[in-house]
């Protein structure tokens, strides 16, 4: 069982980096980096959220039973 939440905590890590990706580079983000020389929130909590999604993922699958 713990490998199969790893697998899918795996596939959620890589769509989240995959969507992260896609909003650092967007239109609105590149307007606010000029801006502010910050990204957007969106494009942060993405990729953050998809990193530790994906090490979890990873722990799970190399550690599970």
């Amino acid at each position: 069982m713990n490998k199969l939440i790893g697998i899918v905590l795996l596939v959620v890590g890589i769509i989240l980096l995959y969507f992260g990706w896609e909003a650092y580079n967007s239109a609105a983000s590149e307007l606010s980096q000029m801006a502010t020389g910050e990204t957007t929130d969106n494009a942060m909590w993405y990729l953050i959220g998809g990193a530790i999604a994906v090490i979890v993922g990873l722990y799970g699958i190399i550690r599970g039973k």
